[in-house]
């Protein structure tokens, strides 16, 4: 079957995945969520969550309790995901909701949330103990370790004979992109697949002191115009708000991740070289790290960053991966009246970003091709798709005369960008009409990691993994909100990084990367 392409540069640079077969993940720096997902934190993607470091074991078999296939019953398809606290009414509209698939695919829908910061260990215990699911959302932290543990179905074959329509929308390049030892195992989200990085400022503080949005172009830059923000509005005002499901946003876009799910080696992104490091121990980020935990000690970062799970409304700083016009949901989702935005990095193609966000179908499902066709129709059908995206049509939303969408309320906390593709959901009111030809244009423009096309396979290395997984999740919250001292916490961290078996991933990886590029 032919299949569309994001782009003759992305295309080329996938070839050899196709040949050598070594596929797995995507994501960035897992703080990552998307600019149309009206639900996540408003510094966005933290949205992707960070990998958990629980104990690795293989699923236990299980079988559902949910004989209703077998009766006649309608069968309902558990599907796990992340996102904020579900309001109270929320299972009520999942029902109303699954009244529509009922009637299109004959099944029901149970969604179940799992909090920004619970969900790497949620989805950690559920994977390990073997509960059972149906549809589960995944990406780069943890998509390759679960297929290692045998919890995903291999739908190579089931998606293009069960779900054709699936299969032939999704462009080429993604399916290459999730693919692990040649073999698929989620379909993926197509949305803004590349990474574009946004940091954006609340207009009345640009206006107030006079701060030229030109000259912001990374962290450094942004330093006098947070902090003449900070010093003009006294002790009480925080100018950037962080948290737990939030750290700071592209912290390291520029060292591609090798989808492995492991935040403390990369490779530089415009390595020729592809020499894999320690991420902590380049003279950039821990400049950036400084420059972090300065504005915490300044009181520029609000002082319960590191311990708080919440996002705030009404940010005057915010940073997100996104495309130009994302900014008026930004304003939206924050209740900011407007923001003014600048592109500080990208766009940029890695094996991350394409795997930021997917949903895979579980390997113990008893509706696996059910499981499929509910992915298929928010994919391919856009009332679903607002559906899942917004809520129950006359209660979270309603639709205005030009067709766009008006929320009627602020707490629909199941993310979009965790759900399915932005081209068949409508645009919310004052969204820019061709803000998904932006994500197109950006998907096509974007360069590429010289790393693009390979992820790390961790399986001789899953032990290490784990371990060193739970180290970095012992200070991330810390370090990423600058509430640690990088001058005490970064030999503290690399050293026990190190004892958990860092340097033995980094020569794994390193021989990897050779091997796939020679």
């Amino acid at each position: 079957m032919k299949k569309k392409s994001l782009s003759k540069l992305f295309a080329l640079g996938m070839a050899a995945v196709m040949t050598a077969g070594l596929l797995a993940g995507c994501g960035g720096d897992s703080d990552s969520g998307s600019a149309a997902d009206d639900a996540a934190p408003a510094q966005e993607e933290a949205a992707q969550p960070e990998e958990d470091g629980a104990e690795e074991e293989a699923p236990a078999e299980t079988e559902s309790e949910d004989t209703s296939a077998a009766s006649g019953e309608v069968p309902t398809l558990i599907w796990w995901t992340v996102g904020g606290t579900p309001a109270d009414d929320f299972d009520d509209a999942i029902a109303q909701i699954s009244d529509y698939t009922e009637e299109k695919i004959g099944v029901r829908l149970d969604v179940k949330i799992a909090g920004w910061s619970d969900y790497d260990s949620k989805m950690n215990t559920i994977v390990n103990a073997g509960e059972y699911f149906d549809i589960m959302f995944t990406n780069n932290t943890n998509y390759s370790k679960f297929v290692n543990l045998g919890a995903f179905e291999n739908i190579s074959d089931m998606v293009q004979s069960v779900t054709p329509e699936l299969y032939s929308f999704i462009p080429e390049t993604l399916w290459s992109g999730v693919q692990i030892h040649g073999n698929v195992y989620a379909v993926p989200t197509y949305k803004d697949s590349s990474l574009t990085q946004f940091y954006y400022i609340d207009d009345q503080y640009v206006q107030k002191y006079g701060i030229d949005m030109a000259t912001v172009k990374d962290m450094a830059s942004l330093d006098p115009a947070v902090r003449a923000i900070k010093e003009g509005e006294g002790k009480s005002f925080y100018p950037i708000k962080l948290n737990q499901g939030a750290l700071w946003n592209g912290f390291f876009n520029e060292y591609d991740g090798l989808a492995g799910g492991i935040q403390p080696i990369g490779v530089r992104i415009d390595d020729p070289e592809r020499k894999v490091v320690c991420t902590l121990e380049q003279e950039d980020i821990l400049a950036n790290l400084d420059l972090l935990h300065s504005w915490y000690v300044d009181g520029i970062i609000n002082p319960d960053a590191n311990v708080v799970t919440e996002d705030s409304k009404g940010n005057a700083f915010g940073n997100a991966q996104g495309w130009p016009s994302a900014v008026a949901q930004w304003q939206v989702l924050q209740g900011v009246e407007k923001y003014d935005a600048v592109e500080v990095f990208g766009p940029l193609y890695t094996t991350e970003t394409i795997q930021g966000s997917m949903n895979a179908v579980s390997v113990n499902s008893n509706y696996k091709e059910e499981a499929l066709k509910v992915l298929e129709l928010i994919n391919t059908d856009s009332k679903f798709r607002d559906m899942c995206a917004f809520g129950v049509e006359g209660n979270h939303f309603e639709y205005l005369e030009d067709g766009t969408v008006k929320r009627l309320r602020d707490d629909w906390t199941w993310p979009a960008y965790t759900q399915g593709t932005f081209f068949v959901m409508s645009n919310q009111e004052g969204a820019d009409p061709n803000q998904w030809d932006e994500v197109r244009k950006q998907n096509e423009e974007a360069t590429a990691s010289s790393c693009l096309g390979f992820a790390l396979d961790v399986t001789n290395i899953q032990n290490e993994v784990s371990n060193v997984n739970t180290v970095w999740d012992k200070y991330k919250f810390d370090m990423l909100t600058g509430a640690s001292d990088p001058a005490d916490a970064v030999p503290k961290c690399v050293e026990d990084l190190k004892a958990a078996g860092l340097d033995t991933i980094i020569t794994e990886a390193q021989k990897q990367i050779d091997e796939f590029f020679k």
